[in-house]
Formats: structure tokens, C-alpha cells, sequence
């Protein structure tokens, strides 16, 4: 039991989904910190307000206690989807795509695209064909090979 747990933990792309985790938590502090301590700030500024969750606030009256609809944490919602977003695309995307591309054009300018490597299924076909053809007769003969 602990054999096949351990075998569990140490495959790659378990590793590999943990780091995405620890790095996209730290990420995201990143980009909440740069929501709440720049973004924040300056669009409260526009709106007279200390932060977005306290921008354009509509107050609804009721008996008892007042409803408030709170449009800029949507605001703010939205701002951070959008940095976010950004950022994965400029940081990752992009430069990705661009080092794909380059590989691509060294790969037409270069020698010749590789051949694909043999596989199994490729070498049985070959057999296949190759004892099919033993079997049959050859152009102009009348018989099977080795009668």
C-alpha cells in the first residue's frame, strides 16, 4: 500500500501540478497586491471613494436595515480578471508562442524534418507486408516461393 502511494506522489505530473499550485497562489498574491495598492488607489480617486469596494454604492432602503449594491467590488473584480489575464498572456503566452515560432522557422530553414521514429506498429506492418509477399506469386511465376 505505501509502495504504490509513493509511486503515486513521485510521478511527474503530480509534482508538476503541485508547483503549478504553490505558483499560481503565489501569483495571485502578486496580482492582489498590485490590484489593492495601485488600481485601488487610483480608481477610488476618480471615484472619491478609499477603495473600489466602497465606489459606487447604491443604496437601497429597507425596513430595518438599508441593502447596498456595491458596483465597484464588481469593479474590482473585473479589474483583477483583467490584469490577471493580462499578465498570463504577456508573461507566458506570448513569449511562448514566440519561441514556438522561431523553432518552427529553424526547423523549415534547417535540414529536414526528422523521420518519425519506428514504432511497433510500423515494424508488424513491415512483416506483415514483407510475409504476404513471400506468399504470393511473383510477376510470370507460377508458383509459391519454396515449392
Amino acid at each position: 500500500m505505501l509502495k504504490g502511494f509513493k509511486e503515486f506522489i513521485l510521478r511527474g505530473n503530480v509534482i508538476d501540478l503541485a508547483v503549478a499550485v504553490v505558483i499560481g497562489a503565489a501569483f495571485t498574491a502578486v496580482v492582489n497586491s498590485i490590484v489593492e495598492n495601485v488600481f485601488n488607489p487610483l480608481v477610488g480617486a476618480v471615484f472619491r471613494a478609499d477603495s473600489l469596494d466602497n465606489a459606487l454604492v447604491l443604496t437601497i432602503p429597507l425596513p430595518g436595515e438599508d441593502a447596498e449594491i456595491r458596483f465597484g467590488a464588481v469593479l474590482g473584480a473585473v479589474l483583477t480578471f483583467l490584469i490577471v489575464a493580462a499578465v498570463v498572456y504577456f508573461v507566458f503566452v506570448m513569449p511562448m508562442n514566440l519561441l514556438k515560432q522561431r523553432a518552427d522557422a529553424r526547423r523549415q530553414t534547417g535540414t529536414e524534418k526528422p523521420e518519425d521514429p519506428e514504432t511497433e506498429l510500423t515494424v508488424l506492418a513491415q512483416i506483415r507486408d514483407l510475409l504476404a509477399a513471400e506468399r504470393s506469386p511473383g510477376p510470370g511465376t507460377g508458383s509459391h516461393r519454396g515449392e
